[in-house]
């Protein structure tokens, strides 16, 4: 009988399916075109599409050789880190009393937190350049994290907020009433409650902050200081175009990224849901 219910139920809903698997595709197709043109020569002039007929591992090596992607992965895990921090403390310490406070104020706070997330980040590229220019940052780690944490903070505070709110208010009552400070109740009571929201801001900020481009083209100068996305640039010039030993590049560049993915999906899609919901 249970067994005739799920069949009828995949019959009924199989568009549903249809559009999963669709989606599913759009999303694997580059990341399978990628290391594909990885595992092929430059003289491979086949379908992208196409497996490699014999695996050709010379394109890691020239990745390894002609750049410094080891040196780059570094750049971009102490930027990486450093954005989230700031992005993950400063969001919640944030969003807390704009969540519990429900008055006119955290409300105008609360829109233009909203309005801050429509407004294009290159769009304000010109004024952030100049005003990193005047306090000597570029080419530094601080002045590409505190650009990029900037941005960040917006959608960590409203994601925050949300989940904060479906708390409830009775829990800091109980706090106070046993002599616990506002700090104390937000880390002792609060904040052992948003590990799932926190792992979505987490991974969310991560792979944002880990592809960062337009405005790591402009902050770091340096070669020593090029993140991932620069250093597979440098196969693309005007005397120069190894689009092989990009992909390769590109692929070594991706496994950190999916690695923390596949530790924090759980708490991501669990925490994604709980945001968008909650409030």
């Amino acid at each position: 009988m249970k067994k005739a219910t799920l069949k009828q139920r995949v019959k009924q809903n199989w568009w549903k399916y249809l559009i999963a698997v669709c989606i599913l595709v759009v999303y694997l197709l580059p990341i399978y075109v990628v290391v594909v043109t990885s595992l092929k020569p430059v003289t491979d002039h086949t379908s992208r599409l196409l497996p490699p007929t014999e695996i050709y591992w010379e394109n890691y090596v020239r990745a390894f050789q002609n750049s410094n992607i080891l040196n780059a992965i570094k750049n971009s895990f102490i930027i990486t880190v450093g954005t989230v921090l700031i992005v993950v403390v400063a969001g919640c310490l944030a969003a807390y009393p704009m969540a519990r406070h429900r008055n006119r104020l955290s409300k105008s706070m609360k829109t233009f937190v909203l309005g801050v997330m429509m407004v294009p980040g290159m769009s304000m590229v010109v004024g952030i350049y100049s005003t990193l220019v005047s306090i000597h940052a570029i080419s530094t780690y601080w002045g590409i994290i505190a650009v990029s944490a900037a941005f960040g903070l917006p959608m960590s505070i409203y994601m925050y907020c949300n989940f904060i709110r479906a708390i409830p208010i009775s829990l800091d009552e109980a706090a106070y009433m046993d002599g616990a400070g506002v700090l104390r109740t937000f880390f002792q009571i609060i904040l052992p409650q948003l590990k799932p929201v926190t792992a979505s801001v987490v991974l969310m900020q991560a792979v944002s902050t880990w592809n960062e481009y337009g405005y790591s083209l402009y902050i770091l100068q340096k070669k020593e200081m090029y993140n991932v996305t620069l250093t597979v640039k440098q196969f693309f010039g005007e005397q120069m175009k190894d689009l092989n030993g990009a992909a390769a590049c590109a692929v070594i560049a991706i496994v950190p990224v999916i690695i923390v993915y596949l530790f924090l999906q759980k708490y991501f899609v669990q925490g994604t849901m709980d945001s968008a919901v909650k409030g």
